[in-house]
């Protein structure tokens, strides 16, 4: 349930309203918006009565939610949610490219990488310091050391660093270091991981999980958002399927599912769903054609070389033809 203040509702009205629902042993949570405060209703059984709010003063309506997933539905929250990490605003307004290795191997691995990144229009730089493989022999990361390689890119090249966590011990070491905190694939549905990851001053990025619906993805970042931090971007980065052409096929009709159903940004991970390089670069336009709010890719200088992942990563040249041509299909969509 939802109740909607009216646009003239006093912070006194908006506060009896939420004793009122409290009062009843539900919790509720007010969601200011642009013209008027929502207050969502939470932790309900059943349905509840919407006549029991509609005669509380500053109360204009009570609308039943249709989805399991509450705050992170559209109906909950109709304004776009929009995470702004440095220059980046992930949901609104422009296209954000976030790209660096699948593994963070060494400083200078790294910053030049990030070097690249950034001179070819990137916003973010991404770059594994846990890496959680199919195969225990292959390479784990570099962990705490990765972390501080991360925290040399930020401050050499100005650009805020995504990195992924894999269990709650280390989430506090992952969080100092981050400025988007990625729960992966494999984690999606790692309910301690997202609990914690409720309780973070950081940007969430969630990944859906290779055999997950929509809604258990949704109900994925339900739990992140019931614990009251709001800022979580969902990232598509391809489904399991029969196919041997792709590592797995990437779900570009998510993206307007998704647009349609949430409030939360979504962006594509081309390189995890291609497997192969030059699927990459097509994907992309295709993921900024279907309204993407931007795209994370893999990008290495010496791909043949790479300790994970290489055969996906583009060579920066490649990434540079990839910022230039996403860019000009998103000015297409816009008028631009």
């Amino acid at each position: 349930m939802l109740i909607v203040m009216d646009q003239k509702a006093t912070p006194e009205q908006v506060e009896n309203v939420v004793a009122a629902i409290e009062a009843r042993g539900y919790t509720a949570r007010p969601i200011p918006g642009g013209e008027r405060v929502a207050i969502g209703i939470l932790n309900n059984e059943g349905p509840v009565d919407g006549s029991l709010f509609l005669g509380l003063r500053g109360v204009k309506d009570a609308i039943p939610v249709t989805r399991p997933y509450k705050l992170a539905n559209r109906e909950f929250k109709p304004e776009d949610t929009v995470v702004c990490v440095g220059d980046a605003r992930i949901g609104e307004g422009s296209l954000t490219i976030i790209a660096g290795p699948c593994a963070i191997e060494s400083e200078h691995q790294s910053l030049t990488i990030a070097k690249h990144v950034k001179k070819a229009g990137g916003q973010l730089f991404r770059g594994g310091a846990f890496k959680p493989r199919t195969s225990p022999y292959s390479f784990q990361g570099l962990g705490e050391e990765g972390l501080k390689i991360l925290k040399k890119v930020r401050e050499e090249t100005g650009l805020p660093v995504v990195t992924e966590v894999m269990d709650t011990e280390n989430f506090d070491i992952v969080e100092a270091y981050a400025d988007i905190v990625q729960i992966g694939t494999r984690n999606m549905q790692n309910f301690s991981l997202l609990k914690r990851a409720g309780l973070s001053s950081r940007p969430i990025l969630l990944k859906r999980g290779m055999a997950a619906t929509i809604d258990e993805w949704l109900m994925a970042a339900e739990y992140i958002l019931e614990g009251g931090n709001s800022q979580v971007i969902l990232c598509e980065r391809g489904v399991r399927t029969f196919v041997n052409h792709s590592r797995n096929t990437l779900d570009l009709s998510a993206v307007p599912v998704i647009r349609k159903e949430s409030h939360l940004p979504i962006i594509i991970d081309p390189s995890h769903a291609a497997g192969k390089r030059d699927q990459v670069i097509p994907l992309s336009r295709a993921a900024v054609a279907v309204e993407a709010h931007g795209l994370m890719v893999e990008v290495h200088h010496a791909p043949e070389e790479a300790l994970s992942d290489g055969a996906q990563s583009l060579y920066p040249e490649q990434f540079k033809d990839l910022c230039v041509q996403a860019r000009s299909v998103y000015d297409v969509l816009h008028g631009r």
